[in-house]
């Protein structure tokens, strides 16, 4: 399990409704059946015309239409999934109810499509060095083949680009997962990088990536395996993964518990969905993954971090690995600066009042001071209103919060709020 937020963000800080997708499907059939007896045939030209002199930006364009779509989109529709723009990706917000689809995480199993997340294979003799130059983290930690870290990307200045997994493959391989939102400014910078290591970057848009999460998860997404690879599966520690045929199965995951993220060929990822259906498997849209990301206490990158800020005024402070003192990784100058000297933290916020906390809602602490709602919700597990939230560092007890003008009072609590369907505040 995950201890940390990553891996979510499709770059936008909220959920917003298709945008015209059929309005501009249905614009461009009226253009084609438009005019009287020898009309149409002109339009048609005319649209040959337009596209002989568009067609290099054309793709661009139908992404602007439509949205990029997973290999399960045509599946989402059939089961009535309602469709949302996330970070220009056409995702599955909700299947049926929303809170049910929460609950079903928490008791038994749900699955989740993941396939907006960037899959990056990274090869060559130095790829392990170009790592530990790369990230705050440090690889040198995964001593096995399988083992995962969680870690942030820096610019220079020590902002946030980006946070991610990296798995050990090999001596000469790693695998890194990245937020989808972020997919073509982090590949254009791991290129950049990672060239004076003659270090091989790939980006790895055959896969599908599915995630099967609660405390039925692992049992029955083992099923879908033959015994061998359902056994190694099991044997997996948190935090680890591996290659099991043409899966690579690791046991992490956003939700605050146990489960399996599953990166398959794209042609594979229907029939598994389904099969998992058959199990009883929930489909879960993003509209649970968010209730339960923000229980579990994980940051959603664009939302509680960003290039503005860096990892200690973001409670990630403890993905930096400082030692040994010789790694200089990219950030590290500017983070030493402010190693112990932030003025700001990101806390938790358990609302006293009746109401709901949503993000950008100011926080007002003891002495005039002020802080902001990064993500905010209504917790479906302990059924309050919680949130993440940047205040200043000398902040903490009770707090006011800002909702339309009405200022009501919250207390700073630790994340995370709930672990393992289990409520950590009392």
């Amino acid at each position: 399990m995950r201890t940390a937020g990553l891996l979510e963000s499709g770059g936008a800080h909220t959920l917003h409704p298709p945008k015209g997708n059929g309005a501009a499907l249905g614009r461009r059939k009226s253009l084609r059946s438009t005019g009287q007896k020898g009309g149409r045939r002109l339009v048609e030209a005319g649209c040959a015309r337009l596209l002989s002199l568009f067609w290099p930006w054309l793709t661009r364009w139908e992404c602007v239409l439509v949205g990029r779509r997973t290999p399960l989109y045509r599946l989402h529709q059939e089961l009535n999934a309602r469709m949302v723009d996330f970070g220009g990706w056409d995702m599955p917000v909700q299947y049926s109810s929303q809170i049910g689809e929460h609950h079903a995480v928490r008791r038994g199993a749900g699955v989740f499509d993941v396939s907006h997340m960037c899959v990056i294979d990274l090869a060559g003799e130095r790829t392990r060095e170009f790592l530990r130059r790369l990230l705050a983290n440090d690889v040198a930690k995964l001593a096995a083949p399988g083992k995962a870290l969680y870690s942030c990307l820096l610019a220079e200045s020590g902002g946030i680009l980006d946070d991610l997994i990296a798995y050990h493959l090999d001596a000469r391989n790693y695998r890194l997962v990245v937020n989808a939102g972020t997919r073509d400014k982090d590949l254009a910078w791991i290129r950049a990088q990672a060239a004076p290591f003659a270090v091989t970057v790939t980006e790895r848009s055959d896969l599908a990536m599915l995630a099967v999460q609660g405390p039925e998860a692992r049992a029955k997404a083992a099923q879908l395996l033959p015994a061998a690879a359902a056994a190694a599966a099991l044997a997996l520690e948190p935090f680890s993964g591996a290659a099991l045929g043409a899966w690579f199965v690791a046991r992490t995951g956003y939700t605050g518990e146990d489960g399996f993220e599953i990166m398959l060929p794209s042609a594979e990822a229907v029939s598994a969905w389904r099969s998992l259906n058959s199990l009883g498997v929930a489909s879960c849209g993003l509209g649970a993954r968010d209730t339960l990301r923000l229980e579990a206490g994980m940051n959603l990158y664009g939302s509680d971090m960003d290039e503005s800020t860096h990892p200690y005024e973001s409670a990630l402070g403890w993905t930096v690995a400082w030692e040994p003192a010789a790694r200089e990784f990219i950030g590290r100058a500017a983070l030493a600066r402010v190693r112990g000297a932030t003025a700001r933290k990101l806390v938790g916020l358990l609302l006293e009042d009746r109401g709901v906390l949503r993000a950008h809602q100011r926080v007002l602490v003891a002495g005039g001071a002020e802080g902001e709602i990064t993500s905010g919700t209504f917790a479906p597990t302990l059924e309050r209103s919680i949130a993440l939230a940047r205040v200043p560092s000398e902040a903490g007890g009770t707090v006011q919060v800002d909702i339309r003008g009405k200022l009501l009072s919250a207390r700073i609590v630790k994340p995370p709020f709930v672990r393992c369907g289990r409520s950590l505040i009392t």
